[in-house]
């Protein structure tokens, strides 16, 4: 499914997180090798971006961090979860991780900023946005996520959930330039498109 799986980390600290970890656990593992991963970011809760979710709380004791409302949604009996709200800022060692909570994916999809880049999950891909017609999807509340990541520094570096476009990443800049779903100017002009 061409999925994209983060880490986040401090050199200096050896503290590291790891973003929705899907498919591949013992990969994850061995790219944090000498680093104390304890911290697991859920974008979302679709299986693609969590089926590693149990298997890494069961090898490196990880707490899970996820939005409130994508918890509920899913009623997840997941241990260690810390419920996030929008704007909640969580250290990985010295960085900083702050949650912009985005629903329309999902009612809780998240997207994290850290130094200049933002993990979009599937709010956000290069040249695109995520479905809105699953369960739990909202495309009026996509649009108005969408219209908070616009108001992002332009030069915020993009860093999708999947692999759908010829690039892997972009700014938010260049985004605002070519990705059609960033470019309307009404919700009543992208829920008629939606449709």
């Amino acid at each position: 499914m061409a999925n994209f799986v983060y880490l986040i980390g401090d050199m200096e600290t050896k503290e590291c997180a790891v973003v929705d970890p899907g498919w591949d656990v013992p990969a994850i593992l061995k790219a944090a090798e000498g680093m104390n991963l304890d911290k697991i970011f859920i974008t979302h809760g679709h299986p693609d971006h969590t089926n590693g979710v149990i298997e890494l709380v069961e090898k490196k004791n990880c707490k899970i961090y996820i939005q409130k409302s994508e918890i509920e949604f899913w009623k997840f009996q997941w241990p260690s979860v810390v419920m996030l709200n929008d704007g909640d800022i969580i250290s990985v060692g010295k960085r900083t991780v702050r949650a912009i909570h985005t629903p329309g994916h999902t009612p809780g999809s998240q997207c994290l900023e850290v130094d200049g880049h933002l993990l979009t999950g599937d709010t956000l891909f290069v040249n695109n946005c995520g479905r809105v017609d699953l369960p739990g999807s909202n495309p009026a509340q996509m649009y108005e996520s969408l219209a908070k990541l616009r108001k992002l520094d332009e030069k915020t570096i993009l860093l999708p959930g999947h692999n759908y476009a010829s690039e892997p990443t972009s700014t938010i800049g260049q985004e605002k330039k070519s990705n059609p779903f960033l470019r309307f100017q009404s919700s009543q002009e992208f829920l008629s498109f939606m449709r």
